[in-house]
């Protein structure tokens, strides 16, 4: 079964000295190696901040974009590793072996909706 282990931040890596970023960041390649070799890993990404980020919206039939985040919050999504794994306690495992838990980031544990072969969704 497919899971996002999605990192939530407080912003910690700006709050780091550059050495203790760099380890961060060393953590994280070996974190991510060790998903690739056990082949759990689907995918992963870290995210720019929020404030580059642009919102979409639709309103009276138009489509209009914002600058900026959807949301005000002291936490924003970070990144995030899609795992395919056989439980959820797989998937909390992984989770909690993330770096930056050690940092004060959060991981939200969400399972992938299956989409149905037969479905023409995306078609």
């Amino acid at each position: 079964m497919e899971y996002m282990l999605l990192i939530y931040t407080p912003g910690l890596a700006q709050k780091l000295s550059d050495e203790d970023r760099e380890a961060m960041f060393a953590e994280f390649g070996k974190y991510s190696q060790s998903l690739r070799d056990s082949g759990a890993f689907v995918a992963g990404d870290p995210l720019q901040p929020p404030d580059v980020a642009t919102t979409v919206r639709a309103e009276g039939g138009e489509t209009l974009t914002t600058d900026g985040p959807f949301a005000e919050t002291k936490e924003w999504l970070g990144g995030y590793y899609k795992v395919d794994v056989e439980s959820l306690d797989e998937a909390l495992d992984w989770a909690g072996k993330i770096p930056s838990v050690k940092y004060g980031d959060k991981i939200e544990v969400r399972p992938v909706m299956p989409i149905p072969a037969d479905s023409t969704a995306g078609s």
